[in-house]
């Protein structure tokens, strides 16, 4: 599974309405308003690189009140279990 997190930046009358059709785009997984240097944090997660173009270049960018994006591509996720199990010395 490839994600991308993708920073939006949208016409500020109409985020939540940019917001709801995001998150209605296939390979979407998550939208978040949040506070900062961009308006919406976009989750995409795909199985192959060549669908990165398609859901980012072709439909996020496309979609009408989006002004901006920034594009990251995740190399590992790490969590909680992850850190745990990593660190974890075998002590019960």
């Amino acid at each position: 599974m490839i994600t991308a997190i993708v920073l939006v930046n949208a016409d500020v009358a109409r985020i939540p309405e940019v917001a709801q059709a995001l998150a209605d785009i296939d390979g979407v997984s998550e939208v978040y308003s949040v506070t900062g240097d961009c308006d919406l944090i976009v989750l995409v997660r795909v199985s192959e690189h060549e669908q990165l173009a398609d859901v980012i270049a072709d439909r996020i960018n496309k979609t009408p009140g989006v002004t901006a994006t920034q594009t990251h591509i995740a190399f590992r996720a790490y969590s909680r279990v992850d850190l745990e199990a990593a660190f974890s010395i075998g002590l019960d």
